[in-house]
C-alpha cells in the first residue's frame, strides 16, 4: 500500500479525496495538514511516500512548501492538486521538484494512476494540464520573430556590445545598413531599447 499524505486548506477536499480512495486496494491515507508548517511538523513523525499537494495554502503556498518537503524529506514524492490552470503554476511547481500536478476535478481512477506514478518514480500530468502546457508552448513558439540569417549576425554582435561601426567592420557591410539591421531587429521584437532587444533574444534561445 502507497502510503499518501494530503495537505490542502480545505478541510473538505480533504475529506473528498479521503472518502475518493476510501476503498482503494493500492493507496493508504495516513494523514493530512491543513498548511504548510503543519505538514512538515507531521511528516516529521508519520513516514508518508507521495504527497498530494495544494497550491493555495495560507502560509507557504504549494510550490514553497514543495521545495522544503525535497529539501527535508528527499525520498518523498510530491503531487501539485489545484484548480489553477495557469502555465506558470504547473512549471514552478514542477521546478522544485514536483512528480506531476493535477487538477481539484480528479477521478478516483486519475488519483491512483497519478500517485502510482509518482510512487514509481515517474512524472504525471493530467490530460488537461498536458494541453495547457502545449498550447503554451505553441503560442510561445508562434511569438518569437523570424529572423534573416544577417539579422541573426547582427543580433549576435549587438548582444556582445558591439556598435555599429564595429558589427560593419566584422561583416563588412556599411555602418548604415547596420543601423537599418538594428531598427528592424527593435521593430520585429517590439523592443523599445537595445537593452530590451537583448533581453527577449536572451528569452527567446536566439543566442544559444
Amino acid at each position: 500500500m502507497i502510503k499518501l499524505f494530503i495537505v490542502d486548506d480545505h478541510p473538505m477536499v480533504i475529506e473528498g479525496i479521503k472518502t475518493l480512495l476510501q476503498d482503494s486496494s493500492i493507496i493508504t491515507i495516513i494523514g493530512s495538514a491543513t498548511d504548510a508548517f503543519q505538514a512538515l511538523d507531521a511528516l516529521k513523525k508519520e513516514k508518508a511516500e507521495v504527497i498530494l499537494v495544494d497550491i493555495n495554502l495560507p502560509d507557504l503556498n504549494g510550490i514553497e512548501l514543495c521545495e522544503q518537503l525535497k529539501k527535508q524529506f528527499p525520498g518523498i514524492f510530491v503531487l501539485g492538486l489545484s484548480t489553477f490552470k495557469e502555465r506558470s503554476y504547473i512549471t514552478r511547481m514542477i521546478a522544485q521538484g514536483a512528480s506531476g500536478y493535477l487538477l481539484k476535478n480528479a477521478s478516483k481512477e486519475e488519483l491512483e494512476e497519478a500517485i502510482t506514478t509518482a510512487y514509481r518514480g515517474g512524472m504525471y500530468l493530467s490530460m488537461e494540464v498536458t494541453q495547457i502546457l502545449t498550447k503554451a508552448t505553441a503560442n510561445a513558439a508562434s511569438s518569437i520573430p523570424l529572423l534573416t540569417l544577417r539579422e541573426k549576425e547582427v543580433l549576435h554582435l549587438i548582444a556582445e556590445g558591439y556598435t555599429n561601426n564595429q558589427i560593419a567592420a566584422q561583416l563588412f557591410i556599411s555602418p548604415l545598413t547596420v543601423d537599418s539591421h538594428r531598427k528592424n531587429l527593435l521593430a520585429k521584437f517590439s523592443a523599445r531599447n537595445t537593452a530590451a532587444l537583448v533581453r527577449l533574444a536572451v528569452e527567446y534561445k536566439l543566442l544559444d
